[in-house]
């Protein structure tokens, strides 16, 4: 995994031709909630956001791609990715690790890109005790039992790693109040859910007091 390295540039007031600054969108909900495929629909209907591309060990499910997905990378890359302070900030995750990379980050931002980062709620939790100024988005299951439907047709856990799984939704769900806006992801109507996205984007650039994300 390699990205060219940009300095962020330093911004510190509205532009002059009264264009906003860029967003850091931080898209998180529980485990099988549908954030892949809400990211996937944005990109198909040419949502104009940079995507940031997280790094994790754990194994590709059918159908993903590295450097598309996420990147791939054994727990040796990883680590020399943490020796290296390459991360914004990275977790383990039932038994795997996770890491939103750095310069995913700061390259879009000095190109003055919004940019979507969709991680769990741990991480979204640690993303804002360091970058406060970014939006956060809970994606919120319609019920549990829906949630649990959608994670036996994923067919990618065992018994016991859904049940675990369904039981941390439950604590996920109460830390909302870390969040800025809540959306319901139902089934089968993900235009409605990235409509919701773009409604925020849309309210934030119209903010009096715009945030300002400096990684």
């Amino acid at each position: 995994m390699s990205a060219q390295r940009i300095e962020s540039k330093p911004i510190t007031k509205r532009a002059d031709d009264g264009s906003s600054f860029p967003l850091l969108v931080v898209l998180s909900g529980p485990s099988g909630v549908g954030k892949d495929a809400v990211l996937a629909r944005m990109k198909k209907l040419g949502c104009p956001f940079h995507y940031v591309i997280t790094a994790t060990t754990r194994r590709k499910r059918a159908g993903e791609k590295n450097g598309v997905d996420y990147y791939f990378l054994s727990g040796e890359e990883f680590q020399q990715m943490i020796d290296k302070h390459q991360f914004l900030e990275w977790a383990t995750v039932y038994d795997n690790y996770y890491g939103v990379p750095k310069n995913e980050i700061t390259v879009a931002l000095s190109k003055e890109l919004d940019a979507i980062v969709r991680v769990d709620v741990q991480g979204a939790a640690s993303i804002k005790g360091i970058l406060p100024q970014a939006v956060f988005i809970f994606l919120m299951p319609p019920s549990v039992e829906e949630l649990d439907k959608r994670l036996r047709r994923r067919r990618s856990e065992s018994s016991t790693d859904l049940a675990l799984r369904l039981e941390n939704a439950k604590g996920e769900i109460k830390r909302l109040p870390l969040f800025d806006y809540v959306i319901t992801s139902r089934q089968n109507k993900l235009d409605e859910v990235v409509s919701e996205i773009d409604a925020i984007v849309i309210a934030e650039k119209h903010r009096v007091a715009p945030r300002i994300v400096k990684v």
